[in-house]
Order: C-alpha cells, then sequence, then structure tokens
C-alpha cells in the first residue's frame, strides 16, 4: 500500500476535522468532553481528549509546519473519525450522546 502525501493525509484530515480551534478548545474545557473516553494510563485525561488538545495544536500552524508527527496525529484522527461514524447510535438522542462527545473530542461535530 502507497504512503499518502503530506496532502492528501492534509485533505482527509480537514475532511472530518469540522470544528474551528475556538470551538475545540471552548469544548475541551467543558465536563461533556472529559466524561468520555477511555485513559491511556498515568493521568485521567482521555485519549480523545489528549487528541482534542493535539488537533487544536495542529491547525494553529501553518502547513509548512506540519511535521512527521503531526502528519501521523492527522492520520489517526481521520482514521478514528472514519470509524466512529459509523458506529452511530440508533435509539438515544444524539444531542447528548457519548457517541457525538467522543467525536467532537476528536474535532468532529456529527451534527454540523
Amino acid at each position: 500500500m502507497a504512503e499518502k502525501s503530506s496532502e492528501q493525509i492534509r485533505s482527509e484530515f480537514d475532511d472530518v476535522v469540522n470544528m474551528s480551534a475556538k470551538e475545540l478548545e471552548d469544548w475541551l474545557g467543558t465536563d461533556e468532553s472529559q466524561s468520555v473516553g477511555q485513559s491511556s494510563g498515568d493521568d485521567d485525561e482521555s485519549t480523545g481528549h489528549f487528541m482534542g488538545r493535539r488537533i487544536v495544536e495542529i491547525q494553529k500552524k501553518d502547513e509548512g509546519e506540519l511535521d512527521d508527527d503531526d502528519l501521523a496525529a492527522m492520520k489517526k484522527v481521520h482514521g478514528y473519525v472514519a470509524r466512529h461514524t459509523k458506529q452511530k447510535p440508533s435509539k438515544e438522542d444524539i444531542e447528548t450522546s457519548k457517541w457525538r462527545y467522543s467525536l467532537m473530542n476528536w474535532g468532529h461535530d456529527p451534527l454540523k
């Protein structure tokens, strides 16, 4: 399988991240944001919450400033959102669902 170009990675990232850096920063400060996700180890921060902060960092960079770590994170975000959006719950209120909150931690609001 061929490696994706940085342009393709950026395009796929931009396709799934539909929250601005400001919207995401504001969201990450809420109790709802911190109420979902799995902790990755020693601290209490979930993987998704950490990635949300990472997305904000990436969004604030110019394209020429993106390094290999940024591109790897962008690929991870695209993969997560692509998989998770297919798991839409059928019987709960989407607006206040853990499913939506988790996606929003990854920069994607499915109600947009």
